[in-house]
């Protein structure tokens, strides 16, 4: 354990592995039918959670070296190929850090969003809240995270959010979460940048995950998601059989899109074996599914974490956590299940899924999405500029920002100021947004989210 520590500090004071005079060229990712590829060569998403400091500590792993360079020694010792990372200061360089990414083989899935008081997201507490939370001002800060990791090869997927639907009877959030995916993918094409695939994590919410997948790849493709993940934690050191993967699979073949599993690893029984490695890297799941993120690479409150971080914010000494034997055990199974050879079955073509019709649970119109705030419309053309970085006044109350003030056809066919459904109405705007902002005060502070 001595060792593993010693290894970690060398790495963030330069010692190990000095950066190269030479940065590594990595091929980017793409997507096609319902997988991703490197080149030619099927890609599998074999990777874990990063964000030391946990959620409260707000902290950007990629702007500083001291961290990730700590860390990516780790990384390649595990044999990872991909790290999520969920909060990132858009105001900062990443140059450094995604160098050292890229010189590891190490691809990024990113959260554009940024959590806590001060945070840059949808508020899915309440429909007034999402409403008054999709504005200008937020969407200016994602689009600028978006600008900022454009530029870097081996960003290989944004996520447009996390769990905003985390419970029944909140569907209420999927036409913004649509509406976001919807923004982003049409920012990147507006700004001619690269293609890099836009997708949502659902949470582990089984009331609503197959709807919300169908929801997210239909209609337009306009509107539609190039991919589809969510998070799991059904395989607590069991089989196939037992966690209700067989039934997953069952449930999204000829889904369409590539699907992957944004979080996994189980903690009910400890030491985490992570068996269901050999399961997704198996032919009975890689025709369907492209991999999936283990939850998390830090220690940190909810006890999912492989080494132990000594200092605050995500800072000072790393070990192995406890005996070791969850970090060993990961590397193991790594290693133990490669990557298959060939397509793994893949479908050659994508398609749309069917909405899905209104239930309980599930009151959403699928023909309806908020229109993105005219304010914000601007940035297609003139790009987001410098992001608010991770000290800026937030966005979860900034109305005055600019807000959506009317519904829209998918199919941009035609508009509509009001929806049938209260949950899936349009964005609050003029005096009836006045009047709800006190309310609405109260109640922030205690349902932001990532």
């Amino acid at each position: 354990m001595k060792g593993f520590a010693l290894l970690s500090a060398l790495a963030a004071a330069g010692v190990v592995s000095g950066s190269p005079t030479k940065r590594a060229d990595p091929t980017p990712i793409t997507i096609k039918g319902n997988a991703f590829y490197k080149g030619n060569e099927r890609f599998y998403i074999r990777g874990i959670d990063y964000q030391p400091g946990g959620d409260s500590a707000r902290v950007d792993p990629l702007a500083s070296k001291e961290i990730c360079s700590r860390d990516i020694e780790n990384f390649k010792d595990l044999g990872v190929n991909t790290v999520r990372v969920y909060t990132v200061d858009n105001s900062a360089d990443h140059t450094e850090c995604m160098g050292l990414l890229a010189d590891a083989g190490i691809y990024l899935v990113l959260d554009v969003n940024t959590g806590g008081e001060k945070g840059y997201s949808i508020n899915r507490g309440s429909p007034a809240m999402a409403s008054l939370s999709y504005n200008a001002a937020y969407l200016q800060s994602i689009f600028a995270t978006v600008s900022e990791f454009a530029k870097y090869k081996n960003t290989l997927a944004f996520f447009s959010g996390n769990e905003v639907i985390n419970e029944v009877g909140n569907e209420f959030n999927a036409p913004y979460i649509k509406a976001v995916t919807r923004d982003l993918r049409a920012y990147i094409k507006a700004q001619n940048l690269r293609a890099i695939p836009v997708g949502y994590s659902a949470a582990d919410v089984s009331e609503s995950r197959f709807q919300t997948a169908l929801y997210m790849n239909c209609g337009p493709d306009e509107v539609r998601s190039d991919f589809f993940a969510f998070n799991d934690y059904s395989w607590c050191n069991s089989d196939f059989a037992t966690s209700g993967w067989d039934a997953k699979v069952k449930n999204f073949t000829d889904y369409g899109l590539p699907l992957f599993l944004s979080e996994y690893g189980c903690n009910k029984n400890t030491p985490r074996k992570f068996d269901e490695l050999g399961a997704l890297m198996s032919k009975e799941m890689t025709g369907v599914y492209s991999g999936g993120i283990m939850y998390e690479y830090s220690y940190e409150e909810s006890k999912y974490g492989i080494v132990q971080i000594s200092g605050k914010d995500g800072t000072g000494d790393v070990s192995k956590y406890g005996d070791g034997a969850e970090y060993d055990n990961f590397k193991s199974s790594l290693k133990s299940n490669a990557a298959p050879s060939g397509d793994g079955g893949a479908q050659t073509s994508s398609h749309s899924s069917k909405c899905p019709e209104k239930a309980t649970g599930w009151d959403v119109d699928p023909k309806l999405l908020p229109e993105m705030p005219k304010e914000a419309q601007k940035y297609m053309k003139d790009g987001a500029g410098k992001g608010p970085g991770l000290t800026g006044s937030g966005s979860q109350t900034a109305g005055d920002s600019g807000l959506s003030t009317k519904n829209v056809t998918v199919d941009g066919s035609g508009s509509n100021s009001s929806s049938s459904s209260k949950e899936n109405s349009a964005a609050l705007s003029g005096s009836s947004m006045v009047a709800t902002l006190a309310s609405i005060a109260v109640a922030v502070a205690g349902t932001m989210l990532l």
